[in-house]
């Protein structure tokens, strides 16, 4: 069995794109309103989760846990806030990377001055820098609350358990996967290997993917008949086509990735828009079948 609500998906939603938040916002390079960005959104989400675990029926491994992570994703993003004024080291160090490239080849000389300390002026001490591994916190809080409930959905445990917590990375890394690709217009000299590397992780995550959705009772039972989709085993296909069209499109992007222009960013941001809706095919089809 595997759990099909709004709950359940919200909170995989919110737990996965905090974890690859961290993903990439651990080499310090990205700017502080990306995290930002994915805080504030995984918060709603998961707040989504809490009341749509009210509404459709308390379960409180599942809805305290969404509660958990939506409380906090704010705090971490308070807590990020309030060290803003560090700054983010690899991306001034980045910054003045890219600075004496320039002086070189124009003997035009660009410095910025560095990111003003709390105390400073007092102490010669730099303000603390944000620590990332703060955003893992609600990634350990929705992994919990997603095992109750791929607990209580009933079956075969161990199957429900990896279905769950793959289907949430997979999800969490295509969606920041795309979110990342848009923030090259808030911060267009990021590097493009940050986005690369969170690609390269929504492949390595497919291949999983497809196989905890076929484990039995799974998916190959559409195909064969013993589970019947209602649909004369059309959602089978149209899963198999979501799961085909997927990869594609992540080793499409890859290939536009590796193209010279800063175009190629954006169109890998396009493609990236359509493999969520491909991702979220192989996970959703899946799920209305087999629940």
């Amino acid at each position: 069995m595997i759990r099909l609500d709004a709950a359940t998906v919200l909170l995989q939603w919110a737990a996965g794109g905090m974890l690859f938040c961290w993903f990439t916002t651990r080499r310090r390079v990205v700017g502080l309103g990306y995290g930002w960005l994915l805080r504030g959104v995984y918060a709603c989400f998961a707040a989504g989760a809490f009341a749509a675990g009210l509404f459709i029926g308390f379960a409180p491994a599942r809805d305290l846990a969404s509660l958990g992570v939506a409380v906090t994703c704010v705090a971490v993003l308070a807590i990020s806030v309030a060290q803003r004024r560090a700054g983010v080291q690899g991306q001034q160090a980045e910054f003045d990377r890219r600075s004496e490239r320039v002086a070189a080849m124009t003997g035009i000389d660009r410095s910025v001055d560095p990111p003003p300390a709390d105390d400073a002026p007092a102490t010669g001490f730099r303000a603390r820098e944000f620590d990332p591994r703060l955003d893992l916190l609600p990634v350990v809080i929705g992994a919990i609350g997603l095992i109750g409930a791929a607990v209580d959905a009933g079956g075969n445990t161990t199957v429900a358990i990896l279905r769950t917590l793959v289907g949430a990375a997979f999800i969490g890394a295509i969606s920041d996967a795309m979110l990342l690709g848009h923030w090259y217009l808030v911060q267009p000299g990021l590097p493009r290997r940050l986005l690369n590397e969170i690609v390269t992780a929504v492949a390595w995550l497919w291949p999983l993917e497809v196989i905890v959705m076929l484990l039995p009772t799974g998916m190959i039972a559409v195909f064969t008949g013993e589970v019947d989709d209602g649909w004369g085993g059309m959602l089978g296909w149209m899963w198999a086509a979501c799961a085909v069209t997927t990869i594609v499109l992540v080793f499409v992007t890859k290939a536009a990735l590796r193209e010279r222009y800063y175009s190629a960013v954006m169109a890998a941001t396009g493609l990236l828009y359509l493999a969520i809706l491909t991702g979220f095919g192989m996970d959703i089809v899946a799920r209305a079948v087999l629940s």
